[in-house]
């Protein structure tokens, strides 16, 4: 039984995997203050819903981008599940090359993309996370993570829409049903939605051109549903592709421990 944690900057996912397959999952707000013993209290609530108890895990697994929150989920698990657990980018070996010039800069979620998408998809990759901030990472054929451009999230765009002109609402992100917006909420909605599918096709084909390479295209993250039908561009919605990374590298690292 293993517990992945895959901590972004809006959300933290807790997943359970059984040895064959994802069990159940669970999504928190992300917050860096969240103490090891709120995290439990919480966790050990959801698992008594779903029949399982903390004592059920052999391994846990944390990947995460708020760095001040890993000391708390460590704890977590060594404290509450009894287990010492294996952190992306401090103790585990990912199998990949990573191919930028400060290996350190990048984030955990991108590496655990580039091992989830390698041993599914052939070839050379373009992995598109959409979620607080939107990134498109270069992943070889080889798996090694070659590069990246990274722009604001859609989530992000429309908050600071919101905030910084006087007049324009808080709106939900949803698709459309015309470009030419005939109100402000329709114009707002046209405008990020369609403005994002364009960034998106755009950074696509600019990278595919400077690659000069056949590349498959995936899409994965929080919001990369909204998208779905909207481009042909993508060539696979993937939702589970990080924590399939993640269970790829505890059972990497597990093997040779």
């Amino acid at each position: 039984m293993l517990l992945a944690i895959e901590q972004g900057n809006t959300n933290t996912l807790f997943a359970v995997h059984d040895g064959e397959t994802w069990i159940a999952q669970w999504r928190t707000a992300t917050h860096s203050t969240r103490t090891a013993d709120e995290y439990a209290v919480w966790l050990s609530q959801l698992l008594g819903m779903a029949g399982l108890a903390m004592s059920a895990f052999d391994g846990c697994i944390i990947s995460s981008v708020v760095p001040q929150s890993i000391f708390n989920l460590r704890n977590l698990a060594r404290r509450y599940l009894h287990v010492e657990p294996m952190v992306i980018g401090e103790n585990v070996d990912l199998g990949i090359e990573v191919r930028i010039e400060k290996p350190s800069e990048a984030g955990a979620d991108r590496l655990v993309n580039a091992v989830g998408a390698h041993i599914v998809y052939p070839g050379d990759l373009i992995v598109i996370d959409s979620g607080t901030a939107t990134t498109f990472d270069i992943v070889a054929a080889d798996g090694g993570l070659e590069g990246c451009a990274i722009a604001p999230g859609i989530n992000l765009s429309m908050e600071a829409l919101h905030q910084a002109a006087a007049k324009l609402p808080r709106i939900a992100i949803q698709k459309p049903q015309r470009i030419i917006g005939k109100d402000t909420v329709g114009a707002m909605q046209s405008g990020v939605f369609w403005g994002y599918i364009g960034l998106i096709e755009g950074l696509i084909a600019r990278i595919k051109v400077e690659w000069d390479r056949p590349m498959t295209v995936v899409g994965t993250g929080g919001v990369a549903s909204l998208f779905h039908g909207a481009t042909t561009m993508i060539d696979h919605f993937d939702p589970d592709l990080t924590i399939r990374g993640m269970l790829e590298i505890w059972r990497r690292n597990s093997t040779k421990a």
